[in-house]
């Protein structure tokens, strides 16, 4: 077996073979790493990993903030470089949208294994051959451009590089094509309708003829209302199919057509582990628990990882068989920890006010909370905006609050805005905006 290579049909694996081959790749990986990585020796205090996995909860965390002030002492890559640098085949760096982009640095091996497993996601969210895929994310440097460009091809589909910007020139594009199905994030359906509206009056959303959009990137698309709001409006089936963490696997989770819950489809890969995020107490994996997720990688040349936390907060909604057949366990993301509003002791994530807004005909799926104070905070901000042709007055306002109230518990200050007010974007939208320093 190679030690780096993704392998085949992992998603479909039974729970005992899975574990069979978590424990022989930590054992290698564990070598690996203690052997190659500068970072994680001065970590350990020069003692190494023993290999065995029952060591994780004994061993300690590496977060964003510990890899980014290596790489500054370390350029380019940082000490947790195991590699030669001539190993280096490919490099990428993160979007940047919390501090300071990071370089990340793939091997050939890493580079195909990431493409692999990224194509489980996209093909358990229905994307094959006979698909034309038009992908629509950021090709320069950032890893969801080219490397899920190449996870889309790995699928058998046809692919279109397209890229940001020029949306005019994109419908043409899809129309010219025949292009069945898009990888963007969910809030760009909303630029493209836009365009739509503003450029070619007579076409409507769903004259494109899109039978499958892929999204990720951003949150709100496990909310049914707001998916079923896309539905309707462009005719196509929407599916989170693009889960990843930039630093660790540019995709490795997605949703299939019988659930809105995402499969976490590399644990040939990536170790999984559920932790308290304030405590850092290991929690149980199994149905029904949340925390924030931290992952190891089991196969990685360039730049592994040992007990990174992501800082996204899960909940674990299955760990049997699913209906599709795949092993590959089941998730929801709550919220991203950086993301969190603390509303008089209630966390709050943005992801928990998408399924809100959308349930209202009269807004669109934009929505803000600019926080102009630090907390603590005694109700939550939130602006939200009108459909075009649609005027309404304070009670539209009141009735968004009170359904926040029941529904999360959280007293809130709504602000109505027109149509087009809250900016569009083709990459991610920031739902949070923090202005006080």
């Amino acid at each position: 077996m190679n030690h780096f290579a993704a392998i085949e049909g992992a998603d479909f694996l039974a729970p005992t073979d899975i574990a069979d081959i978590q424990k022989q790749r930590w054992h290698a990986q564990a070598g690996y790493v203690s052997v190659n990585s500068q970072f994680y020796r001065q970590m350990l205090g020069g003692r190494s990993l023993s290999g065995n996995l029952t060591e994780f909860p004994d061993l300690p965390f590496t977060d964003k903030e510990m890899i980014r002030a290596d790489q500054r002492e370390n350029p380019p890559f940082g000490s947790y470089l195991a590699a030669d640098c001539g190993t280096v085949s490919r490099v990428h760096r993160t979007s940047g949208t919390s501090g300071v982009a990071m370089n990340l640095a793939l091997s050939a091996a890493d580079a195909v294994m990431t493409a692999k497993v990224g194509a489980r996601a996209q093909t358990a969210a229905g994307l094959g051959p006979g698909h034309r895929v038009v992908h629509c994310l950021n090709y320069q440097l950032w890893m969801g451009g080219y490397t899920d460009h190449a996870t889309l091809e790995e699928t058998g589909a046809t692919v279109i590089p397209y890229g940001v910007g020029g949306t005019e020139g994109l419908i043409r594009v899809i129309r010219d094509l025949g292009v069945t199905a898009i990888s963007c994030t969910p809030s760009y359906p909303a630029v493209l309708q836009q365009v739509l509206a503003n450029r070619f009056p007579d076409l409507k959303p769903r004259d494109l003829g899109l039978k499958l959009a892929l999204f990720g990137g951003e949150p709100g698309l496990d909310e049914p209302a707001f998916r079923q709001r896309l539905e309707d409006t462009w005719g196509f089936a929407a599916r989170n199919a693009n889960y990843g963490v930039s630093d660790v696997l540019c995709n490795f989770a997605g949703q299939s057509e019988f659930t809105n819950d995402l499969h976490f489809v590399a644990q040939d890969v990536l170790y999984p582990e559920l932790i308290d995020p304030r405590t850092g107490k290991v929690k149980p994996w199994r149905d029904g628990e949340s925390g924030e997720l931290v992952v190891t990688h089991l196969a990685k040349q360039c730049q592994p990882l040992v007990r990174f936390r992501t800082g996204d907060i899960i909940e674990l909604t299955g760990t049997g068989l699913a209906q599709c057949g795949r092993s590959a366990p089941r998730f929801r993301v709550v919220g991203r920890s950086d993301d969190m509003v603390v509303v008089r002791g209630l966390n709050v994530f943005p992801a928990m006010l998408a399924g809100i807004v959308s349930a209202f005909a009269e807004l669109s799926n934009e929505y803000r909370i600019t926080l102009d104070q630090a907390p603590p905070y005694e109700l939550l901000p939130l602006e939200v905006e009108l459909v075009p042709g649609v005027v309404a007055g304070s009670l539209l306002a009141q009735a968004v609050e009170s359904r926040i109230k029941s529904d999360i518990g959280v007293t809130a200050k709504v602000s109505v805005l027109a149509p087009g007010e809250l900016p569009r974007t083709e990459g991610k939208t920031r739902r949070v905006i923090r202005t006080y320093q």
